[in-house]
């Protein structure tokens, strides 16, 4: 047991956020994504969604001040600049725990799964709202 790291923190979630360099994508997604055959690492949080494993992840992950937009979300087919309630709320969270407003922007599904089979990192989530995915730039401390 470690004093103030977010319980959701499993040692092996604290494994590879701390072998991310500046410039690595974390994939943190819905139950709808297919993570299992698209993640190059991939951590299941189960009964979690993207907003809780967004605030617990970002207690320790820098989001970067030199790529933006720093965070993508996936959009809905047709309609990828409509920021939907999911997206609010893992922007809301990203915001606070860099303690500024972050870049964000939307892309396409495919474009989506094209970059998160890219990711160092997939986090799944059981989110259940549509389109909670989401890619984040590691920063630096």
């Amino acid at each position: 047991m470690l004093k103030a790291i977010d319980p959701l923190l499993s040692a092996e979630l604290l494994g590879h956020l701390a072998a991310m360099g500046h410039g690595d994508a974390l994939a943190l997604v819905d139950r709808n994504f297919p993570a299992a055959s698209t993640a190059q690492r991939l951590v299941v949080l189960p009964g979690v969604d993207v907003a809780t494993a967004a605030r617990a992840v970002l207690t320790l992950f820098p989001v970067d001040t030199f790529e933006e937009p720093a965070v993508l979300r996936m959009g809905a087919v047709g309609d990828e600049d409509t920021v939907l309630p999911v997206h609010a709320d893992l922007q809301a969270e990203v915001d606070a725990a860099e303690g500024r407003p972050v870049p964000s922007a939307g892309v396409a599904r495919f474009a989506f799964y094209e970059r998160a089979r890219a990711a160092y990192l997939t986090v799944a989530t059981t989110e259940d709202r549509p389109y909670g995915c989401f890619l984040l730039t590691k920063g630096v401390v």
